[in-house]
């Protein structure tokens, strides 16, 4: 095994004190990527979708839970599949309490192709309590290019896909796929992708903090037991 090298405490303090000039470099670069993100531009989601969950079928609308914006977790779980993928697996056991993502507007959701009747048993296997839901019956997979045709057969990939609503429309405003989940699953780590950030005043485009009509900044940060949600 190849161990770092071995070197006093000054030695040490002073080649930290050179990565973390690089990681305050890093972390702006993070923030600007971030602003530039959130000024992508949407399209609205004008087709039907149908999904399967716990209470029965849902739109996509019916997924955001009466919130403005959705972040969807698109697991790798085929209809012929008797558990769901390993990876995915291990990306949702890492999410966070999700009041704190609800607090800010965001519901969560995973989406699979496989039918519920498959999931609902691995979900309990699991012990996970998100919602889940199952697009079976939908193009939602193919249609946000998570389910591929590969040499003639259908094939799965991991991603994630984040929407904005307004009222009863509904638009698509970023997704990312495979290596771009890297790094991927506390609250804000999640909020950086939607169109409305944290919402905190910091951030670029300016107006966002407020779009929801309450206090932004870390004072809004509750135990998450405590939010009115």
């Amino acid at each position: 095994m190849s161990l770092p090298e071995i070197v006093t405490r000054a030695q040490w303090r002073a080649a930290r004190e050179a990565l973390l000039a690089k990681e305050k470099a890093a972390t702006r670069a993070r923030d600007a990527l971030n602003a530039e993100r959130r000024g992508l531009p949407m399209v609205e989601v004008d087709k039907e979708y149908v999904f399967e969950g716990g209470d029965g079928k849902a739109t996509l609308l019916d997924l955001f839970e009466g919130r403005e914006q959705l972040v969807v977790y698109h697991f790798m779980f085929a209809p012929e599949w008797d558990t769901g993928c390993r990876s995915c697996s291990a990306f949702l056991d890492q999410i966070g309490h999700l009041a704190h993502l609800r607090a800010r507007g965001t519901s969560f959701a995973a989406v699979s192709r496989a039918p519920y009747p498959r999931i609902l048993p691995f979900k309990a296997r699991m012990g996970w309590t998100l919602p889940w839901y199952s697009s079976y019956v939908s193009d939602f997979n193919t249609d946000f290019e998570v389910t591929l045709e590969h040499e003639g057969e259908l094939v799965e990939r991991p991603g994630l896909s984040c929407f904005l609503r307004d009222r009863e429309r509904v638009f698509h405003t970023y997704s990312t796929y495979e290596r771009g989940l890297d790094g991927l699953g506390s609250t804000t780590s999640l909020l950086d992708l939607t169109a409305l950030g944290r919402q905190e005043p910091w951030e670029k485009p300016e107006g966002r903090a407020s779009a929801l009509g309450a206090p932004a900044g870390s004072g809004r940060v509750r135990y998450h037991d405590e939010y009115p949600d």
